[in-house]
């Protein structure tokens, strides 16, 4: 099978030096910024512009030192105080050194943390805001705190033992657990997957400063291909000749309700004026709660939903989200909508309860079903973005297929949650016909059945995407 890689590079063909405007009919319910908006009795009527929306900024900052340079990087990384980075915190240098958390240029400072904190935001030196819901922060004890003496950089090292990063012109200040964990989650109740992975145990202080990132982040698992970055994803669009991009956040299988959410958009988009609308299916591919499908088995579904042509590969870019999951409700799709400006997209796709999850001590879920969208529609930042809430979509039994829930006739429709998704799969049963192309099907199936326990205890991952 060829990589989905290799089909979604083609000769770049660049924009013109000044976009193509035009005017067009909109139809509702697209919610647009508010200066898009024109009142008028009959219909609405916008100027589409043609052409990838700036950065956060106005320039993707990528940390990566030069090719000539990472040698003297490397060198001087041995001579410095070390610390030695988790799997979670190099998922976040390589989020910073990609650029998707433009304008950051490292690991927070206190002003930074306690603006993100506080405000979901942070205040730029010519005065403008950017989105910035999620601290992206490193944390040290007080040993390590206590070896650092007068040194005013220190150096982060992988698990290998081998030099990541220099981060610079450091700052260390106090890490304030609760009040980190209460401002982005809105509860400190115990189980929450993130807090117990990334914080609860971390150390006491926090050290920000400028990354040096010496050589691009890969992780050697056969999926590094599917890792394009934001400046990579920019240029594919180009060579596609984008005139929209339309992201959608993702961390379980695609189904045919999710399927319908892209399609629909896309024809939304066309129905605007857009002439080449592309969706950005973004999967999250950094830390995830245990009962979440893996990375290498939801991209292996992911390629099974493309090759059935439940979406068009011409017009789909598939490409891992290198962040974290925190679970964190209406304050983390803030995060997940912002990374997406800096990849390139200018719409932004949101359902029902996007990044919640059930609470973790009482049954029922931690986060208003409805907040999320609205949240998004109104946070400091991302006026730019273009934000498409949709109906949730269920499985309708009249048509054998997903569709739109329509309230008028409740009794028709199934509600087909993921727990019950898992359940069904693990129990080897099937869906009903038209729920998710067969093929993608029987990946959740294998996945389920290769729980098994191994004689090394380990999951095996999928050949097909390991190859």
């Amino acid at each position: 099978m060829a990589s989905m890689a290799a089909a979604f590079i083609k000769p770049s063909n660049l924009f013109p030096q000044s976009p193509i405007t035009f005017t067009k009919a909109v139809t509702p319910p697209i919610m647009l910024p508010m200066s898009l908006r024109v009142k008028t009795k009959t219909h609405r009527r916008i100027r589409v512009s043609c052409g990838l929306i700036d950065p956060d900024g106005g320039k993707l900052v990528e940390l990566i030192v030069e090719e000539s340079m990472r040698g003297s990087k490397n060198r001087e990384a041995l001579s410095l105080p070390r610390i030695k980075l988790s799997r979670i915190d190099l998922q976040w240098v390589h989020v910073l050194s990609e650029g998707w958390a433009s304008p950051l240029t490292g690991f927070m400072r206190e002003s930074e943390f306690l603006q993100t904190l506080h405000f979901n935001s942070l205040r730029l030196q010519d005065g403008s805001v950017v989105n910035m819901s999620v601290p992206i922060v490193l944390a040290i004890d007080d040993d390590f705190k206590n070896r650092i003496g007068d040194s005013s950089k220190v150096a982060l090292f992988g698990s290998d033992d081998r030099p990541v990063a220099i981060l610079n012109d450091i700052e260390i200040y106090k890490h304030p657990k609760e009040e980190r964990i209460a401002r982005t989650w809105g509860t400190t109740a115990s189980g929450l997957p993130y807090v117990d992975e990334a914080i609860k145990n971390a150390g006491n202080w926090l050290i920000g400063g400028d990354l040096e990132v010496i050589e691009p982040i890969k992780y050697h698992d056969g999926l590094d291909r599917f890792r394009l970055s934001p400046a990579q994803l920019r240029n594919e669009f180009t060579s596609r000749n984008a005139d929209a991009v339309f992201a959608f956040q993702l961390r379980n299988p695609v189904h045919n309700g999710h399927a319908l959410l892209m399609t629909d958009t896309r024809r939304r988009l066309l129905n605007m004026g857009y002439n080449n609308p592309i969706l950005l299916l973004n999967p999250l591919g950094g830390y995830t709660k245990a009962d979440d499908v893996p990375l290498h088995w939801r991209i292996k579904q992911h390629q099974k939903v493309l090759e059935d042509g439940v979406l068009d590969p011409e017009t789909t870019v598939v490409s891992i989200f290198p962040s974290p999951m925190h679970y964190a409700g209406p304050t983390e799709v803030q995060w997940h909508a912002k990374a997406r400006i800096n990849a390139g997209a200018n719409f932004y796709i949101v359902g029902r309860d996007p990044a919640g999850m059930g609470h973790p001590t009482e049954k029922r879920d931690l986060y208003d079903a409805d907040h999320g969208k609205k949240v998004l529609s109104m946070a400091p930042g991302l006026e730019r973005l273009n934000i498409l809430p949709f109906k949730v979509a269920a499985y309708d039994k009249t048509q054998g297929k997903m569709a739109f829930f329509d309230p008028s006739r409740p009794q028709d429709f199934l509600f087909i949650s993921g727990t019950k998704m898992r359940n069904l799969a693990r129990n080897k049963e099937n869906p009903p016909d038209g729920f998710m192309c067969p093929s993608g099907w029987n990946v959740l199936v294998e996945y389920y059945k290769s729980l098994v326990p191994a004689e090394n205890g380990r999951i095996p991952k999928p050949e097909a995407v390991a190859a």
